[in-house]
């Protein structure tokens, strides 16, 4: 087994030298050439999957191609957005025009349902000069582009492009230049772009590496998570180019439809890391049968990161339970915290060791402190860990760092933090380079690796440090504060959830101004096997009472919607803030239930 070595991780710790990733894969193309690279398990054409792989020397070639058209149509610096399916020929892209020199913007397909505003108004914000997309795609960018006012930028289908073999004098950024712009999920807004350098993305490409495990040549990512997502785009691709990876792709719909394929792709391949939100641990738990489960071998996983929404300890468990029979150990659970602002890692919990879990006293949470209880008024959270070669803080609303146990925003400092927002001054100086109104606190800090000159970045996060590990506790600007009393939405939302009438994994929880002060409603997605006559009335009732007696918090109203009628992100996320404007707006007016 061969640990990911100073020189293999050289182009991350010291991007001086004009790395990329497109310049990294050059170097493992001369090093691996024939062994594969990159594999797309495909089911778009029947149950069984066709896998499409690329060598290391033909994912150079192909990339190569791209990046000689795309010099020919836009010039270094400028934009390229990727509008495409989950596939090889996006990863070509992507990296195809940062070989280029210009800059990536990794969006999705207009094929996406539901999210075809979102997309034009991405494009409308960025103004690439060139998009990047397939020939199965090509017609309906082009229409979507047609609809926009301004300069209409040129498209190229990368899977038409020959591959261009020998070697070329490429663009060697300087470390400081945008890699690419990270567009957040958004929610009323539209959403904004992260300016991230191809220092920032280096580095936590490498702290990435390091924190879960890989050895090059040893190790495969494995992932369906989209690759316009943070943690998708840097675990199928990013985390590959810098530590020597194989990866295995799929697309999310995939793995929605039947999720023991993610589960047989961790089996077939040994030293597999992957991650996904927490729901999709519990789904696959429910949903992979005891015939699949035979087929399974896991002992040989090596990470599986569970980030990007609340890590529950059922969850954790659930999974366990479910895939020991397989050989999966307990120590490869990994709870993560990151955001697109620092490229995506910030923290996790260690390796070798099952992620700590805490009972504290939800009302002292709630108030401030973090103090373990038992009993019935009581949360348990599972640790996030510690930083992966950053530095991490909790503040008070002035930018005080605070004690250990004690609640407040999570400050992070470190050369993974992004620039700031694309075209946002206001909002970026509001976030980025924030300085600290105090000394750090030893005991309510940790510091692992270096800082950053440029100073904090303010995550809007709120979390405590417990015993030297970080613990989430919520969104500042998602807390229901009721009568002076604060709640953690996602503890409400797992209160409604646990109802069988309720649909798991689709409740959102917000605050609400009703001209008396804020008032909290919830609103679910009934569970598909839920009778057509159900009693809605008192099921709403039964819900109220619970939700009274656990939390000490009176519905406002209570809405139900159909299975998928809950409005999420486009990484399928519940979009608390989306939930709200639509209330606001009157849209769940007919589905309430007083």
């Amino acid at each position: 087994m061969n640990t990911i070595s100073d020189a293999a991780l050289n182009g991350a710790d010291s991007p001086g030298r004009g790395e990329s990733f497109a310049t990294l894969l050059g170097q493992w193309a001369g090093q691996f050439g024939a062994e594969t690279a990159m594999t797309f398990l495909d089911y778009r054409t029947g149950a069984d999957a066709r896998a499409v792989s690329l060598s290391w020397r033909e994912l150079d070639d192909r990339v190569s191609a791209v990046a000689l058209r795309a010099g020919e149509l836009a010039t270094a610096g400028q934009r390229a957005a990727i509008v495409a399916e989950q596939s090889l020929d996006y990863a070509v892209a992507f990296l195809g025009a940062i070989r280029a020199g210009l800059t990536a913007v990794p969006l999705f397909s207009p094929a996406l349902p539901g999210h075809t505003g979102k997309l034009a108004a991405v494009l409308a914000d960025c103004a690439p000069r060139l998009v990047l997309t397939t020939t199965g795609q090509l017609d309906g960018v082009r229409d979507l582009l047609a609809e926009n006012e301004g300069a209409l930028p040129g498209t190229l289908a990368v899977d038409t492009l020959e591959p261009v073999r020998g070697d070329r004098s490429w663009h060697r950024p300087h470390p400081d230049e945008p890699a690419y712009l990270q567009y957040t999920s958004g929610s009323t807004r539209t959403p904004a772009g992260v300016v991230l350098t191809h220092r920032n993305v280096l580095a936590n490409a490498g702290q990435a590496c390091r924190a879960y495990g890989a050895e090059t040549g040893c190790t495969t990512t494995v992932s369906w998570l989209p690759l316009y997502h943070d943690m998708g785009l840097i675990l199928g691709i990013g985390a590959p180019m810098v530590g020597g990876l194989a990866s295995v792709l799929m697309d999310p719909l995939a793995f929605l439809e039947q999720p023991g394929r993610w589960l047989r792709a961790l089996s077939a391949n040994q030293g597999a890391i992957s991650a996904a939100p927490n729901f999709a641990y519990a789904y696959s738990a429910s949903r992979v049968s005891e015939r699949e489960k035979n087929l399974l071998e896991l002992s040989r996983v090596v990470s599986l990161i569970n980030g990007s929404e609340n890590v529950l300890p059922s969850t954790i468990a659930k999974f366990q339970d479910a895939f020991a029979e397989c050989g999966l150990r307990p120590e490869v659970h990994r709870a993560s915290y990151g955001l697109a602002e620092a490229t995506v890692l910030v923290s996790v919990t260690e390796t070798g060791k099952p992620p700590r879990q805490v009972t504290f006293d939800r009302d002292r949470l709630a108030a401030g402190a973090a103090v373990p209880a038992d009993g019935d008024r009581s949360t348990t959270l599972v640790s996030c860990g510690r930083p992966a070669g950053q530095w991490l803080c909790i503040v008070d609303t002035d930018g005080r760092p605070l004690p250990a146990g004690a609640v407040g925003e999570i400050w992070v400092s470190g050369p993974n933090v992004g620039e700031g927002y694309w075209r946002a001054p206001e909002a970026s100086a509001s976030t980025f380079g924030r300085t600290l109104a105090g000394p750090l606190a030893d005991a309510g800090s940790i510091r692992e690796g270096d800082g950053d000159e440029r100073g904090w970045l303010a995550t809007g996060d709120l979390g405590t440090i417990f015993e030297g590990e970080l613990y989430l506790t919520g969104r500042l600007k998602d807390l229901i504060i009721v009568d002076g009393r604060n709640h953690y939405p996602q503890d409400v939302e797992q209160t409604v959830e646990a109802h069988p009438a309720v649909r798991p994994h689709s409740a959102g929880a917000f605050a609400i101004s009703n001209g008396e002060g804020e008032a909290a409603v919830v609103v679910f997605e009934r569970a598909k096997d839920l009778a057509a006559d159900a009693d809605l009335a008192g099921i709403a009732a039964a819900l109220r009472a619970e939700v009274s007696t656990r939390h000490g918090l009176k519905l406002h109203d209570v809405i139900f919607m159909p299975p998928g009628g809950v409005p999420r992100t486009s990484s399928g996320k519940i979009s608390r803030a989306l939930c709200r404007a639509r209330y606001q707006d009157g849209e769940f007016a007919h589905r309430r239930l007083a």
